[in-house]
């Protein structure tokens, strides 16, 4: 009774003992599941039982008070609502962490079967009957940047950012085909004293010299074009697709004809559309910029590009295809102004021939090209006297005034600005050859990078002529 009375003066509304209060015989050896002695409040601390119990010495059973010990006090209602609340939390996390792993783990794996993907089809060559017949590794690279150009980048014909996977896949594959020029080097002597003063020479590796120049203008040139995409999130004009116009397009009749012309000409590429009254003067400048940058990306990757075709060796399959005469190649128009023209204008007779198409101007690229390369091989077999003589013979003037040197070095003149004039023109008989035959894996890589950037490039500039032209048509 005295203890009974005792408690009552201490236990005021809200007041409970806290377990130092606690007389240690007053408590059980192991806490008993569902019960506590803390209110909601205190829940944080809800290893303070068990953990004076394990370290306490052993308690007689008799021992044990008549009045009920404080861990089987009934347990609030809140507390047992934040219990409850705490472990749905703790489940949840627990099941956001294993999704979250395994969405990881299925990212990784995808990657790993990609890469397995790639490494054996470069081993095959291409082949996948494994039976040896497949291309040279330089080749495979090259296929292979165009290919994931061509995935990446096919369907994407309008003026807007790359989708965040795309983005990703291209700088990921990217990464992987461009590693290879890593281990790509060259060996140089270098001079290197030894503690006992002996200058010693030893043998250096470092990047080629072409790849030490080209692959980082490139990745920068790379880096550019994506920008370029990215600066296009906010636009204020729209495409409407084929054979469709979007609700906001205007039915002007200076835009049928722009549908028109573009069914006629690329049928496939989605027509831009803007609004009534036209793009806005921040509009323009922002679009004529990006014009500009991405024409000179262009022109920085076609004459990297060139540089590289230049270097690769002409196949020995194209030289035996050759034109006995390059009179007979070219016609005898051409021929005649080659070579009886006093001052070569090569605009001029690319005026005068009239090209009406882009393959026409392809075509006379095949027999300008071939005839310049026939000229030259007559140039050389010409002079293949002995040594001392074609020594002599190149170093003379002679040589200038030689009727097959003239017409090699004008033809080649004539094929540069028959380049310029058309940029957008496939490649040559010649430059597909090179690039079938070619065995060098860092000119591959460096030619097949250049020629996709270069395309991307001129896309670029296309698409936003493209809105140009319909603003300016939507103002008359």
């Amino acid at each position: 009774m005295d203890n009974s009375s005792s408690f009552d003066e201490v236990s005021d509304p809200g007041y409970q003992p806290s377990p130092s209060s606690l007389d240690q015989n007053d408590q059980p050896a192991v806490e008993t599941p569902g019960y506590s002695t803390m209110s909601g409040d205190s829940f944080m601390f809800g290893r303070t039982y068990s953990e004076t119990s394990a370290f306490s010495d052993p308690i007689d059973d008799n021992s044990y008070s008549s009045e009920p010990s404080p861990s089987h006090w009934p347990v609030t209602k809140s507390g047992a609502q934040h219990q409850a609340m705490l472990r749905r939390l703790e489940m949840k996390q627990q099941e956001q962490v294993a999704d979250d792993k395994l969405d990881d783990q299925e990212s990784v794996d995808l990657e790993l079967e990609m890469m397995k993907e790639r490494f054996s089809k470069l081993l095959l060559g291409e082949d996948m009957s494994g039976s040896g017949k497949g291309v040279c590794t330089a080749v495979t690279i090259s296929n292979a940047i165009t290919n994931l150009y061509a995935t990446v980048f096919g369907q994407n014909l309008r003026l807007e950012p790359l989708k965040p996977e795309k983005k990703s896949m291209w700088k990921r594959e990217m990464d992987c085909l461009l590693s290879v020029c890593d281990y790509i080097v060259e060996f140089i002597p270098k001079s290197q004293n030894l503690q006992d003063g002996t200058a010693l020479e030893v043998m250096e590796s470092r990047p080629r010299l072409d790849i030490h120049i080209n692959l980082p203008a490139l990745r920068k040139l790379d880096a550019m074009l994506m920008e370029v995409l990215d600066s296009f999130q906010d636009r204020e004009f729209w495409y409407a697709e084929q054979g469709s116009m979007s609700s906001k397009s205007t039915l002007s009749g200076s835009f049928r004809r722009v549908i028109v012309q573009r069914k006629e000409e690329k049928w496939w590429v989605p027509v831009p559309c803007v609004p009534s009254g036209g793009l806005s003067e921040k509009s323009r400048k922002h679009l004529r910029h990006k014009r500009d940058c991405a024409y000179q990306i262009h022109k920085a990757s076609m004459a990297i590009n060139s540089s590289i075709l230049a270097e690769m060796e002409i196949p020995e399959t194209y030289i035996a295809s050759l034109p006995k005469s390059g009179r007979a190649s070219l016609g005898d128009t051409i021929y005649r102004y080659l070579y009886t023209a006093d001052k070569f204008s090569p605009g001029h007779l690319l005026d005068c021939l009239n090209l009406a198409s882009e393959h026409e101007a392809l075509e006379l690229a095949d027999r300008v090209e071939a005839s310049m390369y026939t000229w030259r091989r007559k140039a050389c077999l010409s002079h293949s006297k002995s040594s001392w003589n074609m020594v002599k013979d190149l170093m003379s003037d002679i040589d200038r005034t030689d009727k097959n040197h003239i017409l090699a070095e004008r033809a080649e003149t004539l094929l540069f600005c028959l380049k310029q004039r058309y940029p957008e023109l496939s490649q040559t008989s010649l430059d597909t050859s090179k690039i079938q035959y070619n065995q060098d894996v860092g000119q591959a890589i460096l030619e097949s990078y250049s020629r996709v950037l270069e395309g991307l490039a001129f896309n670029i500039v296309a698409w936003i002529e493209d809105v140009l032209f319909v603003d300016r048509n939507q103002e008359q």
